[in-house]
């Protein structure tokens, strides 16, 4: 038992000298206009989309509800920051008398359609292929999105129906991708392909919280929905014409290429789609730390992203509600430090020969550990706003360094089954969305710094955990079971 777990430790620090010696054998393609890195910015393209519609309500709530229906507007702990108002437009769409329970579940309804389909997804995409099921996730959301000022004159409750089918949509979308870049993604390049897809969720969250509150103002809140779902038809025809599940159907791909990417791989994929060892999946501890680390990473991530702007605003003084780019900021740290760790990872894994296992646990660390750390210096700033919003930026920019972590270790554990694996670690990573600020707000009754104190140490305390029990149960080569069928031979 211990020389089996010692080969296994050994096997980790080997792998990436392994795939070096079997590259030395393979024509490297270029990156430069390739097929692969054409599907990065495409899938980029897509995410920017999928959360661009996820977060486009939460802004443009603001303009959907009966302004005299709001309280408490004047209240915080702090001195209010006011900046100067601006003149309002003579606005048509109609407002709703929502009270706040009304309002938390059609924010938070996305959420129970978006667990639903997280391991069907991954199933799917390996059974039937990844490329139509992702294009027709996003496409369903784009047209539930379409026909949310219709739901929302219907009623709160058709409303709610919507963002639940909305979410339905897009739970697809990271398990089919993940399937897909099993057979896409060069060992050595899977941190750069794999940041540059993602990064669009981070993009599309930079882009959409700023832009949201400027078509509102300028136009009314139904465009928010109307502009995002004309994006997203149009990122639909690209991925339609563009996208192969696969170099070896793809047609405009050049065979210097295909020929590197398959070989790359031949070692890691399993030949058959018909067999999936599920007891082998659900009893192995490395997949278990990746669930650990999925969920206490989105714990505070999804902290974050709800209640920002009640902390802000409630204690600090500050709606960001009037400052769009402030409340994209902590995003766009996290997109640049997720772009740039996605460079590095690959630099240090091919060039430095750093073991996959290491770089993916030292990335794990530092994007866990450092928003922790910063999230609690931030709960000690009182009412030094400038100083808040440095650390809240740093908290979340520094997590952007998980997208090179465990963010994908599904891919170096089991290629072949990827897809799934995301299925089932995002599964559980969105349930934080769904009770994290319940309980947050549950413990904020008072509104006091001291409570959310309190949040920021439990929000921390989990990333903790999360992260020791990564580096503990943390793998990074292909286990015996995601391959089994090949050592037959």
């Amino acid at each position: 038992m211990d020389h089996s777990a010692s080969d296994s430790e050994t096997d980790d620090y080997k792998q990436p000298l392994l795939h070096r010696n079997e590259d030395e054998d393979i024509k490297r393609a270029p990156a430069l206009c390739s097929s692969r890195y054409s599907l990065a910015i495409l899938s980029c393209y897509g995410f920017f989309v999928a959360y661009a519609l996820r977060v486009n309500l939460s802004v443009a709530m603001v303009d959907m509800l009966n302004s005299s229906s709001s309280n408490n507007v004047n209240s915080s702990v702090c001195l209010r920051h006011n900046n100067p108002p601006r003149p309002r437009h003579n606005h048509t769409a109609s407002v709703y008398d929502w009270d706040s329970e009304t309002q938390g579940w059609i924010l938070g309804s996305f959420f129970y359609g978006y667990i639903i389909t997280q391991i069907p997804g991954g199933y799917m995409a390996r059974k039937y292929g990844a490329k139509w099921l992702l294009g027709f996730g996003i496409l369903g959301t784009v047209i539930f999105t379409l026909l949310t000022p219709v739901a929302a004159d219907l009623g709160a409750g058709y409303l709610i129906a919507v963002r639940v089918l909305e979410g339905i949509g897009e739970g697809v979308t990271f398990p089919a991708m993940h399937a897909m870049w099993a057979s896409w993604a060069p060992p050595m390049e899977r941190s750069r392909l794999l940041t540059i897809s993602y990064a669009g969720a981070q993009l599309g969250t930079v882009v959409a919280l700023p832009l949201s509150g400027q078509i509102c103002f300028y136009l009314d809140w139904t465009y928010v929905f109307y502009i995002f779902g004309a994006v997203g038809i149009l990122w639909f025809i690209l991925w339609s014409l563009l996208v192969s599940n696969s170099p070896t159907s793809h047609r405009r791909i050049s065979e210097v290429e295909r020929t590197y990417i398959t070989a790359s791989l031949k070692n890691e994929l399993s030949p058959t789609t018909d067999h999936i060892p599920w007891t082998s999946i659900l009893t192995s501890v490395p997949l278990w730390a990746i669930v650990v680390a999925h969920f206490s990473y989105n714990w505070t991530f999804y902290t974050l992203l709800t209640l920002l702007p009640t902390y802000m605003n409630d204690i600090l003084g500050f709606s960001i509600k009037q400052n769009g780019m402030l409340s994209a900021l902590p995003y766009l740290g996290c997109w640049l430090l997720s772009m740039g760790g996605g460079q590095l990872a690959d630099y240090l894994r091919e060039t430095c020969l750093f073991s996959t296992v290491a770089v993916r646990k030292a990335f794990s660390i530092i994007g866990m550990m450092g928003p922790a750390v910063f999230l609690v210096a931030a709960g000690y700033t009182d009412c030094n706003y400038t100083l808040a919003v440095i650390f809240l930026t740093i908290s979340s920019s520094l997590g952007g360094f998980s997208a090179s972590g465990f963010n994908i270790n599904h891919l170096d554990i089991a290629p072949s089954y990827a897809g799934i694996l995301l299925g089932i670690t995002n599964s559980f990573a969105t349930i934080p969305g769904m009770v994290g600020p319940v309980i947050a707000r549950s413990l904020t009754k008072s509104n006091t710094i001291v409570e959310w104190r309190t949040v920021f140490f439990i929000s921390a305390g989990i990333n903790l955990f999360g992260a020791a029990f990564y580096t503990l149960f943390g793998k990074g080569t292909v286990q015996p079971w995601a391959v089994q069928s090949l050592h037959i031979q």
